[in-house]
């Protein structure tokens, strides 16, 4: 009998810095817009644009849509090619090219130039940054869908460490009074290092006993591989099989499944001995389109209001002198990714409602309330609608229920898709979900200029 455990929960601590590693270089990257305003003279102070300063290169219009476009166009082609170039060469390979680019990106803090030549490298190193990052996030999120539920929990658990890291950066550099060019190169810095750990990270991961039994196994073990919800029809004991042969298992519900054994590790084969095919794209997302749904509708709703909304309100009695300037990063960004963080890590052990009730969509578009009441916080540059919750105390609550969520609703929809397909499909799910997260990104970023224009 074929048996591991994680019980140093190694496996676990890897996935945690495999998520930290897809999102953190991004987000230390628009951490450092202070920077980029400043070489570009679209600020006079390098912090925080002026309401009549015009912007000739449009920065934050180009890096939106730079950002976007790459993620949006490059997780819809990972979830149909991803068959066609292999797993260790998509995640390593991106990995890789966004080390490169990170380190190209802190050697330019260094180097003068003029801003035409800087502008075109910039937005050439978003779009790329972006397009291996689609990449590289969607076949994580294949590869973790392989494995039990509360992996794809500390996956995205990890996901939002990366934004606490970014925001406590921008915090420190604040406090200190930084400036701009150096605190980029702190920025490009550390994502070179996390890029490294995660590299190494997954180099290893193949190498763990309990890791290798699901990346070989397939569907061949879902009852002793520990932790594994297992699915119907799927409880089955994994043994080893002689290298010439094949063994017939018995499972719970007295039905018996072949496994085989070749090169590749083993593999599901039925009755008459013919190797079970992986579903198509289509008939997989047949299977998963009301968790792709929900997960587009969370991240469409976030958002739409986060951070092009929630940025806008200011502090009214709580905060005042030193309180008052970090106030946007403290109770916007910060406190964000905080609460994002504990929802998504909620998940490992609650998740309600189930994947099979209807309560959880209904759950999920209810989410919508949090558009209205941040828009009715105390925002002083507003002209048609006025400023219902204008207390910190109400914009904080109001932000944490909205944060917390939403770490919960993704995390669960991102968990509880793979769940609804047989073991060998996962990283199809896993591939067409990473897109649907991407829609939803996208489509809330759109969303956000009719909304400030509704202000």
């Amino acid at each position: 009998m074929l048996c591991a455990s994680d019980n140093g929960r190694l496996v676990a601590v890897i996935f945690f810095i495999l998520g930290m590693g897809t999102l953190l270089p991004w987000n230390f990257f628009i951490t450092a817009f202070g920077y980029f305003n400043e070489r570009l003279n679209t600020t006079k102070s390098g912090n925080v644009s002026d309401a009549g300063q015009t912007d000739p290169y449009m920065f934050d219009n180009m890096c939106v849509l730079l950002s976007q476009l790459p993620l949006l166009m490059f997780t819809f082609l990972n979830s149909f090619l991803y068959q066609r170039i292999p797993e260790r060469t998509r995640i390593a390979g991106s990995l890789v090219f966004i080390l490169l680019l990170f380190l190209l990106t802190a050697t330019l803090v260094k180097v003068k130039m003029e801003q035409d030549i800087f502008f075109n490298i910039t937005m050439s190193t978003i779009w790329f940054i972006n397009m291996f990052g689609a990449v590289l996030q969607g076949s994580l999120f294949g590869l973790v869908g392989k494995f039990p539920p509360k992996y794809s929990s500390c996956f995205m658990s990890g996901q939002a460490m990366a934004g606490i890291f970014s925001a406590a950066a921008m915090l420190m550099a604040m406090i200190s009074k930084t400036d701009n060019e150096s605190a980029a190169l702190g920025y490009f810095i550390t994502p070179c290092a996390a890029t490294l750990l995660t590299l190494c990270c997954y180099l290893v991961l193949p190498q763990l006993k309990f890791a290798g039994l699901y990346l070989k196994a397939g569907t061949a073990n879902k009852e002793a591989l520990p932790d594994l919800d297992l699915r119907k029809n799927e409880n089955v004991t994994l043994v080893k099989l002689k290298p010439t042969g094949s063994e017939s298992t018995p499972d719970c519900n007295g039905k018996s499944t072949l496994f085989d054994l070749d090169a590749e590790g083993l593999k599901t084969v039925d009755r008459k001995g013919e190797p079970e095919e992986k579903l198509s794209v289509l008939a997989v997302f047949k299977k998963i389109w009301l968790m792709a749904l929900c997960v587009t509708c969370v991240f469409t709703v976030t958002l739409s209001v986060f951070p092009a909304i929630t940025v806008l309100v200011e502090p009214n009695e709580m905060f005042t002198g030193t309180w008052a300037d970090i106030f946007r990063p403290l109770c916007c960004f910060m406190l964000f990714n905080v609460m994002d963080w504990i929802g998504r890590s909620v998940t490992s052990f609650f998740q309600w409602p189930k994947k099979e009730s209807c309560l959880f969509p209904i759950l999920v578009t209810s989410r919508m309330i949090f558009i209205p009441a941040l828009m009715l916080c105390n925002i002083s540059s507003r002209t048609y609608l006025a400023s219902l919750f204008t207390h910190e105390f109400a914009y904080i609550c109001i932000m944490s229920l909205f944060a917390m969520t939403n770490g919960y609703f993704a995390c669960l929809s991102m968990s509880y898709a793979p769940q609804l397909l047989r073991a060998k499909d996962a990283e199809t799910a896993g591939a067409l979900m990473t897109f649907f997260l991407a829609l939803g990104l996208s489509l809330g970023a759109m969303l956000s200029f009719v909304l400030k224009k509704l202000l």
